[in-house]
């Protein structure tokens, strides 16, 4: 249930959050948003990663030529105030800035108003299983010379909605595009790591989103000890791999079961556990102390 939302810097009630049916944003996709994750700890409800994604919010806004009146520091405080007034201890968080009433014309003009609300809901697993079984979707990841892959725009996801929706009706969990090329990509809300001989492998940037946990585990696995590569990979690496996980703020950390039906060869999942534990212990503020914001 959401009760109270931030909206132009004000909180108000989620009733009073009208938006207008000539919302640019609701006809063209020009909505960008942030999905973030707070944590009940034993110091105090904890934000994680709060600075770096509000640097990504304000970023993809730029992207899209919205104006945004509020400093990076007044949207953090904005985030923490919205996670406060909600009551609520463990939740999703969900910052979206579009282009508010103001015409149809696909380009928005330069004064087109822009709207920002912050927003928190209740989250409990995200992922359908422990451990998921994905298939390898039809649909392509968005090219890189369609749009700008690193800014989270709403209109971006019809793409995920289309490769996800492959999964209805089967046993499929989640689905994994390729690049146009016809390399492994990223799942479709989530990036994908792989581990081979003890070398963590993930999908360099210029076709995926760049994953703030995505480069938590990184740094993660480095601190670890462990080899981290970004390079490009075909699927049948992936099936092949001794292990493969998912990654994502809602996400979290997911182990990948089997590809296409094709079952990994180790169950075990040492190196992902390993690094799902220190994750779990970021989360707490037990270590990488700075990665958290208290409210």
């Amino acid at each position: 249930m959401i009760d109270k939302i931030w909206k132009n810097g004000e909180i108000i009630s989620y009733e009073d959050a009208k938006v207008g049916i000539n919302t640019h944003s609701l006809h063209y996709g020009s909505s960008v948003f942030e999905g973030i994750r707070a944590y009940d700890t034993p110091n105090d409800v904890g934000v994680l990663k709060l600075k770096e994604h509000m640097q990504r919010f304000m970023y993809s806004m730029n992207v899209l030529g919205m104006t945004c009146k509020y400093t990076l520091d007044e949207l953090c405080q904005a985030v923490l105030d919205t996670v406060k007034s909600s009551g609520k201890k463990s939740c999703y968080i969900r910052p979206l800035a579009y282009f508010a009433e103001g015409g149809v014309s696909v380009l928005p003009e330069k004064d087109h108003p822009v709207d920002i609300t912050i927003y928190c809901i209740d989250m409990g697993k995200y992922m359908a299983a422990d451990k998921v079984d994905i298939k390898v979707s039809k649909y392509i990841r968005i090219h890189p010379r369609s749009t700008v892959c690193d800014a989270k725009i709403g209109g971006h996801y019809v793409n995920s909605i289309l490769a996800s929706r492959e999964t209805l009706g089967t046993h499929y969990h989640e689905s994994l595009l390729l690049d146009a090329d016809g390399n492994a990509a990223e799942g479709a809300a989530m990036n994908v790591f792989f581990i081979k001989d003890n070398e963590v492998i993930t999908t360099p940037l210029g076709t995926i989103l760049d994953g703030i946990t995505r480069k938590l585990i990184i740094q993660i696995a480095k601190d670890l000890g462990y080899k981290v590569t970004e390079r490009l990979f075909k699927v049948d690496e992936l099936i092949n791999a001794d292990e493969v996980f998912f990654c994502g703020t809602a996400a979290e950390i997911t182990p990948v079961a089997s590809i296409d039906d094709n079952k990994l060869r180790r169950s075990d999942y040492t190196i992902t556990n390993q690094i799902k534990e220190v994750f779990e212990k970021l989360k707490q503020g037990q270590v990488y102390k700075e990665a958290i914001t208290y409210i």
